[in-house]
């Protein structure tokens, strides 16, 4: 029951078959079960208990039904919750209660769909690992599937050892271990340079980063206003595109959304995409990307030329410039965004009270952790007047540059672009911690963050699994608002690559503790 897509778990609901209670009740207990995930932060049990017995109410009564009703969701720990406590998984947050929703929680709460939880991420989601906050990283389902474990671990006779765990990505990557566990059947992320797309990608889930100004950003605390898009994390391209029609549209909330009426749109069951042309970027075959990535990337290129679809190499000769424009215009917006956090009017404020100097350093060193204080450090550097010009300025010139690539590409008839999501698939922690932030962030947001600065519509498909039993993900890059095509294009290479999904073996009893042992055995 709660392995199914958004249109069956509401035919079941809607014929009796679970009711909203019940399956509010299946998906807290598994959160419990899955507790060793640490993909949530907040579990808000009463609030979604009591939402689902309203939903219950709406069925029993034959009220009108909103179009996720009694479906459970989750929401990555930076979007702003009434009555529930948002961190942004640091110190300086830490105890905050909203007095309102963000826009795109409030919407779908409005279709009846019910609140489970907060989800773990990186510290105001610096990072691609969700492995920087201060509750500790999020552990990747797929480290405890039967195939990656009995290839690649060594199994130990002490309880409590469990060092060969996965990273899942970042900086959403509470999220996605949640859809990919089956905890909730929706959850939302946050994608400034590939947060959804990544950890989709390495959890084997569909991540969906829309249009910029097409999804409001009310109530999504920021790190890069000119970037920041909500992103949607499902198990199938129809539930994100279901998703997204509740989500986009205007809100008077937020002067960057687009002023017209989005009219959602169902994607239809059979898809021709023989009048398509794919764009394959040269420039992302880089330094790095795994032997598996690529020949997987080929074969989807085949399957879409195969089926009549246009295949052409095409130049986006910006591209490599891309990361360095990227840190340079997200680090001075984090520097900006961040200096609301003074002790005076948010978040928290040191005992360190001598003066008003030495309480403002005291406050942002206890409440930022070193990556965050590192962003700010150098956004604060890139801002200052007499590098001002040099770096500020001329990031967002190369930004236009890399934007006018993406508009050259699609004046000449391309209709997709078609590349890696990530460069491998996962990695284990011990593996991942080697390198510094900075470093990590670049390797793996190589591929998605030139679409957060075009602002373009992007998702990653779960494709395969790696030699290991991993997920890889591949991505698919359309133009602005154009998610309807970009959507139907991502759906019929769903259907052709039959990704095998993680199959939980059973929902354990509530209060059931997963030891070291059963934690294989409860992935399959």
């Amino acid at each position: 029951m709660l392995r199914v897509s958004l249109r069956e778990i509401s035919a079941a609901l809607k014929e009796g078959q679970v009711s909203p209670t019940e399956l509010c009740q299946r998906c807290l207990s598994l959160i419990k079960a899955t507790k060793f995930l640490n993909a949530y932060i907040t579990v808000a049990e009463d609030t979604a208990l009591k939402q689902a017995e309203e939903s219950e109410k709406r069925y029993r009564t034959g009220q009108t039904l909103g179009n996720l009703d009694g479906i459970p969701f989750a929401v990555k720990d930076n979007f702003s919750t009434a009555g529930i406590e948002t961190t942004c998984a640091s110190n300086m947050l830490k105890g905050y209660i909203p007095p309102y929703n963000a826009t795109v929680v409030q919407k779908l709460l409005d279709q009846g769909a019910v609140l489970l939880g907060k989800t773990n991420l990186d510290e105001f989601a610096m990072g691609s690992g969700s492995t920087d906050g201060i509750f500790g990283p999020v552990k990747n389902p797929w480290s405890y599937s039967r195939q990656y474990r009995e290839k690649h671990v060594q199994h130990s006779h002490t309880e409590n050892e469990d060092s060969n765990w996965l990273i899942t990505g970042g900086s959403s990557g509470g999220s996605a271990a949640a859809v990919s566990s089956f905890t909730c059947f929706v959850a939302l992320g946050s994608d400034t340079g590939g947060s959804t797309r990544n950890p989709a990608s390495h959890c084997g889930v569909v991540g969906l980063k829309p249009t910029y100004g097409l999804v409001s950003r009310h109530g999504l605390i920021p790190l890069v206003n000119s970037m920041d898009v909500p992103g949607i994390l499902t198990r199938c391209v129809d539930d994100a595109a279901i998703v997204l029609g509740i989500l986009a549209g205007h809100d008077p909330k937020d002067s960057t959304t687009v002023q017209d009426t989005f009219k959602p749109f169902e994607l239809p069951s059979f898809i021709d995409v023989s009048k398509l042309c794919i764009g394959i970027p040269k420039e992302y075959h880089t330094p790095g990307l795994s032997s598996e990535t690529l020949a997987l990337w080929a074969k989807a290129a085949d399957l879409f030329e195969n089926a009549g679809a246009k295949v052409v190499d095409v130049n986006l000769p910006h591209t490599h410039y891309s990361i360095v424009c990227y840190h340079v215009l997200c680090t001075a917006e984090v520097a900006s965004n961040m200096a609301r956090f003074d002790g005076l009017e948010y978040g928290h404020r040191s005992n360190m009270d001598q003066s008003t100097e030495v309480m403002y350093a005291a406050t942002r060193r206890e409440g930022f952790n070193y990556v965050v204080r590192g962003r700010i450090l150098s956004g604060n550097y890139f801002l200052l007047k007499q590098n001002y010009e040099n770096y500020f300025v001329k990031a967002q010139k190369v930004r236009r540059l890399i934007a006018n690539d993406f508009v050259n590409v699609f004046n000449r008839g391309i209709d997709v672009l078609l590349t890696p999501t990530t460069l491998t698939d996962t990695i284990p922690y011990l593996e991942f911690i080697k390198e510094d932030n900075r470093t990590r962030s670049a390797q793996d947001d190589i591929f998605t963050q030139a679409a957060n600065l075009a602002g373009l519509p992007a998702i990653s498909v779960p494709t395969a699994l790696s030699e290991k039993g991993l997920p890889i993900g591949l991505q698919f890059i359309g133009q602005a608002f154009q998610e309807m095509q970009l959507l139907t294009v991502a759906k019929w290479f769903e259907k052709q690559m039959k990704f095998p999904m993680v199959q939980l073996q059973g929902v354990m009893d509530e209060g059931h503790t997963v030891s070291h042992h059963q934690k294989s055995a409860f992935f399959s």
